[in-house]
């Protein structure tokens, strides 16, 4: 245990036994308590009343969360009229006064609720947990979704760039977070305490996450890195379990083979971007021997976009790879994906540099995210990832997004403002040898 977080941790235990015993003696109904905590004005009683309505939140059953979130969609949003008459004052009356009942009129009764809930201690990871609930109604109950705005407007401020602190997680770190790690990780899974052993002691083996102060032992975003000589072309040579272990100081590439969110309940809040930056500006000055940062990463939509592909032309190249991978699935031999090495290549290039959603952004996920941090596309590799997982999103293709920190923010502006996707000249030449009609597109050479 680290004794320096020994008397914190035993008073903030101490006082949250406390503040649940005193808000179990409410008995109003929870949504009297609702309104309650609204109209209070007095910081003592408002406390009083978020501890009973957390206490009572925890108990209850997924009907009376229903009715709970209702409440708060439908009693506790804005008064639309009372917005559009602040408007109008404060547009023929551009005062401090008038834009002050403007800003008021303009927030949902809702967050005010939410931040007084928020001033109970722990309060924040209940909360985190009661959007899990709340995103869970959202495809039958789609008005809630005007409530989650106002959870992620909160989280937003709440869990902002300047409030994360970086850990680097390593074999001494705690295990309750170690162990989380190994819950959490969503790419490669971990398959027990020797595969994380691997993966976090070796020097060049690396895992940093994001961590909260209010929640020092929750990770709310973890990447996990290898130090390798040059760029590899599979995760199985990242996590073979016999491996020669390479010197830091040998090393010239940093590679982001996996990142992870662990909170379901920040999802649609970004640390991704401001945790890979973080982590290569760290490892550049603890490291000035590497000179590369690149990801192996998924393409998790790439074996959708082969099966339309499939359906649209029955005896094309998309349906015999998919053909392929429905007899890996029953033989467990990959050998025969080998073969079709070069035409994945090419169609997972076209799939993430040409193929787009309605608002002119990639139609690959990851591929959104690591572009609009200002990465480009570096290259493709088939049999990158021979797992069942592998096969199944992408058949066996991976992608390396390359990290140049000095075109990092020329490139995110490109693609933020016009679209581009930057790619390398590999990337360009698999794309030459596409076949059928090639679609005009925007390209910044790497």
């Amino acid at each position: 245990m680290n004794r320096s977080r020994f008397l914190p941790d035993l008073l903030s235990t101490i006082f949250e036994r406390r503040y649940r015993a005193s808000g179990t003696t409410d008995r109003r109904p929870m949504e009297d308590l609702c309104r309650a905590l609204i109209a209070t004005s007095g910081e003592v009683s408002g406390l009083s009343v978020a501890r009973a309505i957390l206490a009572r939140y925890r108990d209850m059953d997924w009907q009376e969360k229903e009715a709970f979130f209702n409440v708060l969609t439908e009693e506790f949003d804005l008064d639309a009229q009372a917005v559009a008459d602040c408007a109008v004052a404060y547009g023929s009356d551009p005062t401090r006064e008038k834009l002050a009942q403007l800003f008021s009129a303009s927030e949902p009764q809702r967050q005010a609720f939410l931040r007084r809930l928020n001033q109970v201690p722990g309060a924040t990871a209940q909360l985190v947990a009661m959007r899990v609930d709340l995103l869970a109604f959202l495809a039958e109950r789609p008005s809630f979704g005007r409530t989650d705005l106002d959870f992620i407007h909160l989280f937003t401020s709440w869990f902002n760039r300047g409030f994360l602190v970086l850990r680097r997680i390593d074999w001494d770190t705690p295990a309750n977070i170690l162990e989380k790690i190994i819950e959490y990780e969503a790419v490669h899974a971990i398959d027990d305490w020797d595969d994380l052993r691997r993966r976090i002691e070796p020097e060049d083996r690396h895992c940093f996450a994001f961590f909260h102060p209010v929640m020092p032992d929750e990770p709310l975003i973890f990447v996990e890195v290898a130090l390798s000589k040059g760029i590899p072309a599979s995760v199985q040579d990242v996590l073979a379990p016999e491996r020669d272990v390479l010197g830091e100081t040998k090393a010239d590439t940093a590679v982001f083979y996996s990142i992870s969110n662990c909170q379901r309940g920040l999802g649609g809040i970004s640390f991704g971007n401001s945790l890979i930056k973080q982590v290569v500006e760290d490892l550049s000055r603890d490291l000035p021997n590497l000179k590369n940062f690149v990801t192996l990463s998924p393409i998790p939509g790439f074996n959708r976009w082969l099966d339309k592909q499939r359906r649209r032309e029955p005896d094309g190249i998309a349906g015999v790879i998919l053909t392929t991978i429905d007899a890996i699935a029953d033989s467990d031999d990959v050998t025969a994906l080998e073969a079709l090495a070069t035409e994945l290549r090419i169609l997972a290039a076209q799939y993430i540099v040409e193929e787009k959603r309605a608002n002119g952004l990639p139609l690959d996920s990851v591929a959104r995210f690591h572009l609009g941090n200002g990465a480009l596309v570096h290259d493709v590799h088939a049999m990158a990832d021979t797992s069942q997982n592998g096969l199944s999103q992408s058949s066996s293709v991976m992608v390396n997004y390359l990290y140049d920190r000095a075109r990092l923010e020329q490139n995110h502006e490109a693609f933020q403002g016009n679209g581009t996707v930057a790619q390398s000249r590999t990337i360009q030449s698999l794309l030459k040898t596409a076949p059928g009609e090639r679609r005009n597109r925007k390209t910044a050479n790497g």
